[in-house]
């Protein structure tokens, strides 16, 4: 009896919404659990990142804690893909890459703060920002990138068929989103 491959899904610096374009799978989502075992994922809640055999990795490397996850699945990944464009270029969690972290970090919880002033970043609650939030392929190798704010659902169903499937996935010369 074969084994299931294993997929995980991982959420770094972005606002989940590729996460929410994979449960937009639908009725696929049934044809994708006969076919994987679900390692790791935002919605198992996971506290050690497992090995797997294919990681979907949604959101820029935007704090300490990010770059300390994403090595380690990548270690524990047999197949890395960006997922989206936040993994992918950086996109909406990179545009703060235009202000020291200081100026960021006072700009957002000091100046804009209306009930409690302060950053959590100083109590050790909050991951501290890394100087430059980048992307993915930036910190470690990436197998494949699934572009696309956020990727739609029947391009993530491909890309992820073809892995279970053992083929190589043809991106190039595709539009996305």
């Amino acid at each position: 009896m074969n084994q299931k491959p294993k997929l995980a899904t991982v959420w770094l610096g972005g606002c989940s919404g590729c996460h929410m374009s994979f449960l937009d799978l639908d009725e696929n989502l049934i044809e994708l659990a006969a076919k994987v075992e679900l390692a790791a994922s935002p919605f198992t809640d996971f506290k050690d990142f497992p090995p797997a055999d294919i990681t979907l990795v949604e959101g820029a490397v935007a704090n300490d804690e990010h770059l300390e996850l994403i090595r380690l699945v990548r270690e524990r990944s047999r197949i890395l893909v960006s997922f989206g464009d936040c993994a992918v270029t950086g996109n909406v969690t990179a545009m703060r890459n235009c202000c020291p972290v200081e100026a960021v970090l006072e700009r957002s919880y000091v100046e804009n703060a209306t009930l409690l002033l302060g950053r959590p970043c100083q109590s050790g609650v909050v991951p501290a920002l890394i100087e430059r939030a980048c992307p993915v392929h930036e910190i470690v190798k990436v197998d494949y990138f699934l572009p696309g704010c956020p990727p739609p659902a029947a391009d993530i169903f491909e890309l992820v068929s073809d892995l279970v499937e053992g083929r190589r996935p043809q991106l190039e010369g595709k539009r996305f989103g």
